[in-house]
């Protein structure tokens, strides 16, 4: 009993001896990575971290492995990242490979439905996003953008930007929030109810626009001078020059 509990105490002994060498070692060689790889995260920066945490994790948790083995695996995974880091610096062709291309999203408030199925996000992951940016109505958005990282840039329409000292005078129209009634040709009855509106005025609006059925509605939102904004199935959207050359 005596030379197991010996036997264990020499396995944490050596556990946090290999945390109290590796934690020294993951932090300069994160510093030599570069702010980049921690800021904004891109895809090949994700699986570095995730390949780091896996050799780290394995090295600490299980005393067996050979701890300089290790070491050696951090440091050629930090090299390799900082190769191709540089690489993207002075390669757009080698940038591409490995990092996701800017992809818009929104254009002139219209949802570019072909790019939102490229990229696998859904209609509400757009409109949660654009909300963070304080933007409730999509017909105040001039040009979205769904960045490298996953981060969204957002042009506001002129008419809805704030308004700057050298416009002070002039008053800007108040923000509005706009709700979705129809999403992938399903009207949502709920936010029709909260606008008072009803199904007898959203089949009006739609004549109106010369949309025949709800069904080739791949989204459409209602602000509160109940105005309809919304993005056909079928409808042609312009082809936007690509964002990265």
């Amino acid at each position: 009993m005596i030379v197991e509990w010996l036997k264990a105490g020499e396995d944490y002994l050596l556990i946090m001896g290999r945390i109290a060498t590796i934690l020294p070692l993951l932090l300069f060689l994160t510093l030599y990575m570069g702010k980049r790889a921690i800021g904004e995260m891109p895809v090949f920066d994700f699986l570095i971290v995730v390949v780091l945490g896996a050799i780290v994790g394995a090295d600490i948790a299980d005393p067996k492995i050979e701890h300089l083995p290790t070491a050696f695996a951090i440091v050629i995974v930090a090299l390799l990242q900082r190769i191709v880091a540089f690489s993207k610096i002075t390669s757009r062709k080698m940038g591409k490979w490995f990092t996701f291309e800017p992809t818009v999203v929104v254009h002139k408030g219209k949802l570019m439905k072909d790019n939102l199925k490229q990229i696998r996000y859904s209609i509400d992951n757009i409109l949660n996003m654009l909300r963070e940016h304080g933007v409730f109505d999509l017909a105040e958005v001039e040009l979205a953008i769904l960045e490298a990282n996953g981060k969204m840039s957002v042009k506001k329409d002129p008419l809805h930007d704030p308004p700057t000292r050298k416009d002070w005078r002039q008053t800007p129209p108040p923000p509005g929030i706009a709700l979705p009634v129809i999403v992938e040709g399903q009207v949502l009855q709920y936010s029709l109810d909260h606008l008072g509106l009803d199904d007898q005025w959203m089949k009006t609006e739609l004549e109106n626009a010369d949309i025949p059925s709800i069904d080739d509605v791949f989204f459409a939102s209602v602000d509160k001078h109940k105005k309809l904004t919304y993005t056909l199935y079928q409808e042609v959207l312009p082809t936007l020059p690509p964002l990265r050359h």
